[in-house]
């Protein structure tokens, strides 16, 4: 699939996107590890939705990550594309940062944005259930953290294996920009302030967690259903941070019942 690219702000962003679909829109907002090409297990749900998955500044092609200096601006940038883009009130669909900065649009801009649909988001802190600090790991305990069954994701193709010294040194690479560019927001917790605006967040939201998640632990679903009032919880079986691509049908059968 053909990728786009869009100059926002007077050319201080390139923009770096896939879309595919046709119908109600829908925003995809990746997690920090970063999104190198069209989202596939969203295929399904392109059969119903039009869905726009960018690459966030810092991120792949997409230019500007200097222009960014905390999540609110993150978050109205969000919002500006999603002007420039055409999207009348999107849902949005995030994935742990990604899912973040759609909580904080939905805070900042409440009838700009339609229902959050959101996958193991950070933003909220607990002292006595902190999230992991995936910046002070080894790549190796970073991996095996992302998923439920490491071997097996590696098995199935969702764990990409660098093998020529080239491929490695741009693995590696991708690797240091995507940290990089979330420490930004997420270091060294990811509490920016999101708990003195999530009152404002009046979309309905759909929350989901895999179940062995220990990045962002399940039980922050409860936390972020006690801030938002209109929400529910999913927690998906087999499953750690990445529950989107470990069980993508049990996810996709959430997200489509809930878009409707």
């Amino acid at each position: 699939m053909a990728s786009q690219t869009l100059s926002l702000r007077d050319g201080r962003f390139q923009v770096h996107y896939w879309t595919r679909g046709r119908g109600a829109p829908v925003l995809y907002l990746h997690g920090w590890m970063g999104m190198h090409e069209w989202p596939a297990w969203l295929d399904p749900l392109a059969d119903r939705f039009r869905i726009v998955a960018p690459q966030h500044p810092g991120y792949g092609l997409t230019t500007g990550l200097e222009h960014l200096d905390d999540v609110i601006d993150f978050a109205l940038y969000y919002l500006d594309l999603a002007d420039a883009l055409g999207l009348e009130r999107p849902a949005l669909l995030g994935h742990s940062l990604g899912a973040n900065v759609a909580l904080e649009m939905a805070a900042l801009s409440p009838c700009s944005v339609g229902k959050l649909a959101l996958v193991a988001p950070t933003g909220l802190w607990d002292e006595a259930n902190p999230v992991a600090d995936i910046f002070a790991m080894t790549d190796r305990d970073r991996d095996q953290m992302m998923w439920h069954n490491h071997d097996q994701a590696q098995a199935k193709g969702l764990v990409q294996v660098p093998e020529t010294d080239d491929e490695k040194r741009r693995s590696a690479l991708d690797r240091t920009r995507a940290l990089a560019a979330a420490a930004k927001f997420l270091f060294p917790i990811p509490d920016r302030g999101l708990k003195k605006r999530i009152h404002r967040v009046k979309a309905p939201t759909l929350l989901l967690w895999g179940a062995a998640d220990r990045v962002v632990p399940p039980g922050y679903g409860k936390l972020f259903q006690q801030h938002i009032p209109s929400s529910q919880v999913v927690v998906v079986p087999e499953a750690a941070h990445m529950p989107h691509l470990e069980q993508p049908g049990k996810v996709l059968e959430a997200v489509g019942r809930f878009l409707g």
